[in-house]
């Protein structure tokens, strides 16, 4: 049914938040066990069976959480430009008014329903792991406005959808996903990276949107002091309802 790729689009949007903020054991138990993958497996292969294999890929490379945090730490760096740049607006054209817009309209789409960065995470709104979890959400909304017959939400939360897909995860995700797959070719993040391209671009594809470019160059570099900082360590929450600052609650 229409609710049940939803929910399964979700659980793919929801393993890549999980997969790109720093790991913690449920990185490991999600993304590394076999029923984990299988779970994660059965519900990619209702979508687009390319997945599959992709995904089984991951749980053969995820090793102990210890050689998961070096690695995160290596690849996405304890800076702002690392060897792959976690946040949108450091991708695209340059512009001295650009990165705000766009920052102030990542931030627009989630306080429209009713969400806020949690600021127990320390991240930016802009990072690859935010804005999946945001996907995450709103087709969990999908499903739910289905299963209510809620024609009104269900509009407006598919509108959402592919406008932020659009404008947004849209068209930087698959450069990130490709990067970070030459950057790791035979670890866990080449893998989650190469699934995060290809789910992405399945998911503008199917939302007869443009599929951004697998090679969008960098901004101009900022200082390389500027701190990167690791997200929410804790339980890999980076999303939090305005209403409920105690956590994150699915409708």
């Amino acid at each position: 049914s229409e609710g049940e790729l939803a929910l399964c689009r979700a659980t793919l949007y929801g393993a890549l938040s999980l997969g790109f903020c720093l790991p913690t054991p449920e990185t490991v138990e999600r993304l590394g066990s076999v029923a984990g993958t299988a779970a994660l497996a059965d519900a990619a292969e209702l979508l687009d069976g390319d997945l599959v294999g992709p995904i089984w890929d991951l749980k053969d490379k995820v090793e102990n959480l210890e050689y998961l945090v070096g690695d995160y730490r290596r690849f996405f760096g304890h800076t702002v430009r690392g060897p792959v740049p976690p946040y949108e607006t450091e991708y695209g054209v340059d512009g001295l008014f650009l990165q705000p817009q766009e920052m102030s309209d990542i931030g627009g789409f989630m306080s429209a329903f009713g969400l806020v960065v949690n600021p127990a995470g320390h991240e930016r709104v802009d990072h690859i792991s935010c804005e999946c979890e945001f996907l995450y959400f709103l087709c969990q909304k999908e499903a739910y406005a289905l299963e209510q017959s809620d024609e009104a939400m269900l509009v407006e939360t598919r509108r959402a959808e592919r406008l932020f897909l659009k404008d947004h995860l849209g068209r930087f995700g698959p450069t990130f996903g490709r990067r970070t797959a030459r950057e790791d070719p035979d670890g866990f993040y080449g893998a989650l990276g190469e699934l995060c391209a290809v789910f992405i671009e399945g998911e503008c594809r199917r939302a007869d949107i443009p599929v951004g470019s697998e090679d969008l160059q960098l901004r101009s570099a900022l200082p390389d002091n500027v701190p990167m900082a690791c997200g929410a360590e804790e339980d890999g929450t980076n999303l939090i309802e305005i209403e409920d600052m105690d956590g994150f609650q699915t409708p």
